[in-house]
């Protein structure tokens, strides 16, 4: 564009050569350059243009054939093609999850019309406060959503499951410790019904601390466990262990009984440096006691994709842990906590909360990887 203003275009010249509003009086005829041909007469002045004048008609013609121009090349220069637009349409983009790994579509579970034959997980950890419990029972009750006939046992003297599911173990008249020493109790006796339709219960109290004293002197100590499950295998589809936050002869009880076990782990510095003292409990346990204990997956909880912390502790452990971190991830939310104090699980509570949504997801994930569930 030349010129100061941006005119020069229109007219052809500099902005120095725009014509005033008062178009000047013509110069002397002697000056005016018509006058140097001989063939051109004086009445005609008006129809020969002066070189020295511009022309009036020009600025509208221009405009006209710029404007024309621009319309015929807009199109091949700004507008993008068919092509083009249609790529980003054709080519689906991969959703990565918070794992950093591609989502799955994963399906609901399997009908089920005959119960039995379940499978026994562990929800184990030594530290605690990682969501071993809460995880617990959501997993649980989204199972027992898919149809799976579900038993819970509470395996840790706190009693924080029992306590969860809305029961006060200090109440029970018989739990999981009557079962483990008293050799005429059945499993049926100390089983107790919750109000989520399709999961039972096994309660626990503070009188399951006395019981790993008591079983040091047991033959066949570590075992002990397996034999009293060993009637609610037919009788369910999943049996979900709640292990106490420690490497003792419990959590090793609930090992050895299990044929998986689930790592819950809390999105942190320091529950991550404790993971390879459980890979080790584990890896004796395989060896020595229970050679169809599988790891079925490490869960992310507690996770928050705000904190740079948290991503790089879940790109941590899926650099350690590979494939086995499930891709399933449960964020921090308030209505875990408050579904504590409620006494149910988060899948009843707040149905249809992003923590739901989550077990439900975990639940699809664990089918998948476990067929027999």
């Amino acid at each position: 564009m030349s010129g100061a203003n941006g005119f020069g275009r229109f007219f052809g010249g500099s902005a120095s050569e725009i014509p005033p509003m008062a178009r000047p009086p013509a110069p002397p005829p002697d000056t005016r350059e018509p006058l140097q041909f001989p063939t051109q007469t004086v009445a005609q002045p008006e129809v020969t243009p002066d070189v020295n004048e511009p022309a009036v008609t020009d600025p509208v013609a221009d405009e006209v054939v710029e404007a024309n121009a621009d319309t015929v090349t807009e199109p091949e220069v700004e507008v993008p093609t068919e092509a083009q637009v249609t790529e980003p349409v054709t080519s689906d983009p991969v959703e990565l999850g918070p794992t950093g790994r591609p989502m799955p579509n994963l399906p609901d579970p399997r009908p089920v019309t005959v119960h039995g034959n379940a499978r026994i997980i562990s929800m184990c950890n030594q530290k605690g406060g990682v969501g071993k419990t809460t995880t617990t029972i959501n997993l649980g009750a989204s199972l027992a959503e898919f149809g799976r006939k579900v038993l819970l046992v509470d395996f840790d003297p706190q009693g924080s499951l029992s306590v969860g599911l809305g029961l006060n173990p200090h109440q029970m008249e018989l739990t999981i410790y009557n079962l483990l020493m008293q050799k005429e109790i059945t499993v049926d006796e100390v089983v107790v019904p919750t109000n989520v339709p399709g999961v039972d219960l096994l309660p626990s109290n503070i009188d399951l601390s006395a019981a790993e004293v008591q079983l040091v002197h047991e033959v066949g100590r570590e075992q002990t466990l397996q034999r009293v499950l060993a009637p609610a295998i037919e009788k369910y589809d999943v049996i979900l262990i709640d292990c106490q936050p420690s490497l003792g002869l419990l959590t090793v009880n609930a090992l050895t009984a299990s044929d998986g076990v689930i790592v819950p782990l809390e999105c942190e510095y320091f529950a991550l440096r404790g993971v390879a003292l459980l890979k080790t409990t584990i890896d004796k346990v395989q060896e020595r006691l229970n050679p169809r204990l599988t790891v079925d997956g490490v869960l992310g909880t507690m996770f928050d994709g705000r904190t740079l912390h948290s991503r790089e502790v879940m790109q941590r452990l899926v650099e350690a842990w590979g494939d086995q971190v499930f891709h399933t991830v449960i964020r921090r939310t308030i209505k875990f906590s408050d579904s504590t104090v409620a006494g149910e699980p988060i899948t009843s509570y707040a149905a249809a909360s992003t923590g739901a949504d989550a077990y439900r997801q975990l639940a699809r994930e664990v089918a998948v990887r476990c067929p027999d569930v």
